[in-house]
């Protein structure tokens, strides 16, 4: 079981004080705006040393203060126990492991695996491509930290291709050309893979909640499959090479990279057809839910491991039949965490063990 224990000091509105976490289930009870989302985004702050509401540092600090912390101590494995701190102090963030400090954050992150459900994930659905890029791209960095120096080097390439674009500073892009080809082949290979994963399972519980068939996820490489035989296969480098020499005068004349996986396209298709367009609200943000549910037993069947599960009030637009069924068909997890108004009936999904707290001006109380 992970999370054992959290202290906090100057973070957000939340007392400078120790939280007992060590249940696999811990539900933060509370009106709007007393602090129950601050205690989920710093679990999600330890787990990640980011936040996942913004990435202004200085926008977590208490009102009225400079610094913050937040210390963690979590069970990766029975007896090794680990202490997380992220210290954010001079207008600079720090984060340490067992007491010694982590030059880069991959670092940290397949230390403590949360998947978090938040309002904002309804943007993986109805949400601009780059959206959905930034979903897979996530489900296996989850496990794959190879694919973080995939990504970091492809960004690397492309934002100084666009630089030599934008400068008229031609006389490299040959050479930016073959690097680019040579880390997005690797990223478009992984995505295409886990998003054939990804079907396996998403269909089937969107199926199993709405009774609806055949949805699935499609992926549509910037750089196109080639047929050979009926068969999509992958291109060569050099192919994508003479693609990318092809319409380097367009790329010129619009000064930026108009191919590679930066323009990937993903989206939910139902017999042959767009779903999202005609799907309700309902419907969408109910897609939202069940791609976290399919990351969470992706990323169990990728590793053997269990992940953290991080619900921050998403419960609450789904009607009382969907949001039962939600509930009972949630993956294996190591431990829970939940938020809920006052006025929801998270008793019915309470087990004898669940710890409630009540959140009330950023303090808490059993």
């Amino acid at each position: 079981m992970p999370f054992l224990y959290q202290t906090f000091y100057n973070f957000r509105n939340l007392k400078n004080d120790k939280i007992d976490l060590s249940n696999r289930e811990v539900y933060f009870v509370g009106e709007n705006g007393q602090g129950k989302s601050n205690i989920l985004e710093s679990l999600y702050y330890a787990s990640y040393g980011i936040s996942f509401r913004t990435h202004v540092d200085s926008q977590i600090v208490k009102k009225g203060e400079k610094d913050f912390s937040v210390n963690s101590m979590f069970k990766k494995d029975e007896g090794d126990i680990q202490r997380v701190s992220v210290i954010f102090e001079n207008n600079k963030k720090r984060i340490e492991k067992n007491g010694k400090k982590i030059q880069d954050r991959k670092e940290l992150i397949n230390t403590i695996p949360c998947i978090l459900f938040c309002h904002d994930d309804l943007r993986f659905a109805t949400g601009e491509p780059e959206a959905r890029r930034f979903f897979i791209d996530q489900s296996l960095t989850l496990y794959d930290s190879t694919y973080i120096d995939d990504l970091r080097n492809y960004k690397k390439v492309l934002k100084s291709r666009n630089l030599i674009l934008k400068n008229h500073q031609y006389d490299v892009l040959d050479v930016l050309d073959s690097q680019l080809v040579q880390y997005g082949l690797v990223i478009q290979e992984k995505r295409k893979k886990a998003i054939f994963l990804f079907n396996q399972i998403f269909g089937k519980v969107f199926e199993e909640i709405t009774g609806i068939e055949g949805l699935s996820i499609n992926y549509h490489p910037s750089w196109k499959e080639l047929d050979a035989d009926g068969q999509k296969i992958f291109p060569a480098s050099q192919d994508i090479l003479n693609l990318l020499l092809t319409n380097r005068e367009r790329d010129k004349n619009l000064e930026t990279t108009l191919s590679g996986p930066h323009r990937d396209r993903i989206d939910f298709v139902k017999d042959h057809h767009l779903f999202i367009p005609t799907a309700s609200t309902g419907q969408c943000r109910l897609i939202s839910l069940l791609l976290r549910v399919a990351q969470s037993i992706y990323y169990t069947r990728a590793t053997g491991l269990r992940p953290v599960l991080l619900m921050d009030d998403v419960l609450l637009e789904l009607d009382p039949d969907k949001r039962a069924k939600l509930t009972e068909m949630l993956p294996e997890y190591d431990q829970l965490f939940c938020t809920f108004l006052p006025g929801e009936p998270y008793e019915r999904y309470m087990h004898d063990t669940t710890k409630v707290y009540k959140i009330r001006q950023g303090e808490w109380y059993e």
